[in-house]
């Protein structure tokens, strides 16, 4: 009798599944929801390939995270270390985390993405307290930050330590270079370091055309959350520390947190392939394109009213209740402030024209009935 058959066995490069995996979702629907809803772009999956077949040290101690330094330092200068992580809640806590004392808080604007959409993450993670103030873009100025920049005296209240903004921010709006060398630099003569929330920094890179360094290390940031999945990766951003005199104990915090990957190659691959050549600004450039071509259609349809500044791949706009309710039956997208009306449209690396004028119509549709 022959002998019997493992159920699982070990794959080989270029085997087909044994499973009865089928693709389960249709393709063709798309949406203005979030540029999550993205798939992988094609060439982040074939450096997944390659990166797969053999054995190599788990926990970054593989060729492909010791090769992502090199690559992540010719972005943001010699003294950049890279920590991958699996997703940007884990970075901005673990970052946030390594630049902060027990008893140390973050100054933050009151719409930023640590504040309102981590789940408390910061506070109960990281322990960390958020002194928040509003802007009316989304934006911290030097005089806005001065609102919650005193009393590092005061055992009676959490000492700010930690200026953390996003570019682009959660509005969708830029900072200019030279608005964030003014952050850093007042934030520094305050004795308070500059994380930078940069999930979507290659829009804000490809909007400003400039290189990322130029708003990074080069304009005083001591460290960055640095995102890949909303620019086509298939997961994982990474912890960039830009000053390392700043920053204490990476490794552990970045364990302690959850966020340390066994299989880091992986995580490693997808950024390297990202930032190696110039996929992050291609596929940042046409995301921010489309939201050009959808916001010059929004502004032509009357009743619609575009409520920020588009300067990178959102679209925020104010338009009937019921007509957002019935587009979305038809394309997905996001209430942003259900109680005014205001919605979020993202385009993603892979909308295309085809979709944004396919949304444009419905819109025209909806608003007429």
């Amino acid at each position: 009798m022959a002998d019997a058959q493992p159920l699982n066995r070990p794959g080989r490069p270029g085997e087909s599944p044994g499973t009865d995996a089928k693709r389960r979702h249709d393709p063709q629907i798309r949406g203005f929801a979030s540029d999550n809803y993205a798939g992988a772009h094609p060439e982040i999956l074939a450096a997944l390939a390659l990166a797969n077949g053999g054995h190599q040290s788990a926990y970054g101690a593989d060729d492909y995270t010791e090769h992502l330094q090199t690559v992540v330092r010719s972005h943001f200068g010699p003294r950049a270390e890279a920590f991958p992580v699996f997703n940007g809640t884990g970075a901005n806590v673990v970052a946030l985390q390594a630049v902060t004392d027990r008893w140390g808080a973050v100054i933050c604007a009151d719409t930023a993405h640590i504040h309102v959409d981590e789940c408390g993450a910061p506070e109960r993670v990281g322990g960390l307290k958020l002194l928040t103030v509003p802007t009316p873009d989304g934006k911290l100025t030097p005089e806005l930050i001065d609102r919650e920049a005193f009393g590092w005296d005061d055992e009676h209240r959490a000492m700010p330590q930690v200026v953390s903004f996003a570019q682009n921010t959660e509005l969708g709006t830029l900072y200019t270079v030279e608005e964030i060398r003014a952050l850093c630099d007042h934030a520094h003569e305050r004795g308070m370091l500059v994380h930078l929330d940069g999930a979507r920094i290659a829009n804000a890179a490809a909007a400003l055309d400039v290189p990322m360094r130029a708003f990074t290390n080069a304009a005083g940031v001591d460290i960055l959350s640095f995102g890949g999945t909303k620019n086509g990766m298939l997961f994982g951003e990474a912890v960039v520390v830009l000053n390392p005199d700043a920053v204490r104990h990476m490794k552990h915090l970045r364990k302690l947190s959850m966020q340390l990957a066994s299989k880091m190659r992986f995580i490693s691959v997808q950024l390297e392939a990202l930032l190696s050549g110039d996929l992050w600004l291609r596929n940042a450039r046409h995301s921010n394109a489309m939201a050009q071509r959808l916001a010059a259609g929004v502004r032509e349809v009357s009743g619609v009213d575009i409520r920020y500044p588009v300067q990178a791949n959102a679209v925020f706009a104010r338009l009937p209740h019921e007509v957002s309710e019935r587009l979305q039956k038809r394309y997905r997208f996001y209430f942003w402030d259900e109680a005014v009306g205001e919605v979020r449209w993202m385009c993603a690396f892979d909308t295309t024209e085809q979709d944004v004028d396919g949304f444009l119509a419905a819109l025209r549709e909806e608003m007429g009935r």
